[in-house]
């Protein structure tokens, strides 16, 4: 029979950094990029939106529209790459929770 007090003080140092892993990922910064930088959208490592930087020149008062894709590309290329930081960070812990550690979503989904 496993030792329960071994058992709970894993579980206990396992949610301890998880928690310090999500806490971290709400620090970090990632930015996305579209049309070669003139639009940048940077989030946060739980997928939160910051900023949205527009260089003038991505400006087109006839082509408001190009404006909007480019900085829906661009948060979506910032979300993707805090998804990959958040499945780095948090994948290891999937695991040990039977499949889902991130309480309702995956890591992929930025569902914690």
């Amino acid at each position: 029979m496993p030792d329960m007090s071994a058992l709970l003080e894993q579980a206990q140092k396992m949610q301890e950094q998880l928690l310090a892993a999500k806490e971290e990922l709400g620090r970090a910064r990632v930015t996305g990029e579209a049309a070669n930088g003139l639009v940048r959208a940077t989030v946060s490592g739980t997928g939160e939106l910051i900023a949205v930087e527009i260089k003038p020149e991505a400006v087109d008062p006839d082509d408001a529209e190009l404006l909007g894709d480019m900085v829906v590309a661009a948060v979506r290329d910032a979300n993707n790459q805090a998804e990959q930081l958040a499945a780095d960070k948090l994948g290891p812990f999937a695991g040990g929770f039977g499949g889902d550690a991130l309480g309702g979503g995956s890591a992929g989904a930025l569902g914690f």
